[in-house]
């Protein structure tokens, strides 16, 4: 199974949101040790496919595909199963597939050879989302609600952690352990232009609550300098 301990030694992720795998792992190259691993997400996958994981993968860095996975549990589970090749640290699905998806895609998982299995997250909410988006949706709950439902039933179904907002992770880690992996995109430094994001916090103060990896994406890719910026938050948080 993948050592989350040492995926996590220093939480940052950094989101590489491009469709260019040149430029994805001219990225990585920039950032280098100031982060502890990359994500690579639906863009990037969709564009490049498993050739351009391939080449962001050379740099050496534990690598998170995002694609959030929702489908009925067979396709779900064939689909981690073509995925588990590329060796991925972290894959994810949605939780909103419920409980059958959910354990298909751990056992699919569990296939891998030992020392190769990914973590498997459970995506909750989505972090662009907020009450007013629940609602027109019929879910009249709060997503903190909402939200912690979802990684109850993920916890249930066996898979290692939920994808979540800052703003979940207190609770969330009171009710489901210190295991539990906690992994919270929407993360801020202070001072830095939210975005379309809706529910965020700054890395010390997700790192501080519980958070177990924080997903930083334009913070770091979009400034001047991608390395100082990277190396400007892991001295933050102390890395």
């Amino acid at each position: 199974m993948t050592d989350a301990r040492t995926i996590s030694r220093n939480p940052v992720f950094c989101a590489l949101d491009t469709p260019s795998p040149d430029k994805a792992a001219r990225m990585a190259r920039q950032v280098g040790d100031a982060v502890g691993g990359l994500k690579l997400g639906l863009e990037f996958f969709m564009a490049a496919g498993p050739e351009g994981f391939r080449t962001v993968a050379k740099e050496g860095r534990p690598l998170f595909l995002d694609l959030k996975l929702h489908d009925i549990p067979n396709t779900v589970a064939g689909a981690v199963r073509s995925l588990l090749p590329l060796k991925p640290a972290i894959l994810n699905v949605h939780a909103q597939g419920g409980m059958a998806m959910m354990q298909a895609a751990r056992d699919a998982a569990n296939e891998a050879p030992e020392g190769e299995r990914p973590l498997m997250i459970a995506v909750t909410m989505l972090t662009s989302l907020d009450q007013a988006d629940l609602e027109r949706q019929g879910n009249r709950v709060a997503p903190a609600d909402y939200v912690r439902r979802l990684a109850e039933q993920a916890a249930e179904a066996g898979l290692d952690g939920v994808v979540c907002s800052a703003h979940e992770i207190e609770t969330l880690r009171m009710e489901l352990g210190p295991d539990f992996k906690l992994i919270v995109p929407g993360i801020r430094p202070a001072g830095a232009d939210i975005g379309d994001q809706k529910r965020v916090m700054t890395p010390a103060e997700a790192r501080d609550l519980g958070a177990d990896i924080l997903v930083i994406g334009r913070p770091i890719t979009a400034a001047d300098d991608p390395a100082a910026a990277a190396r400007a938050i892991a001295d933050d948080l102390g890395c």
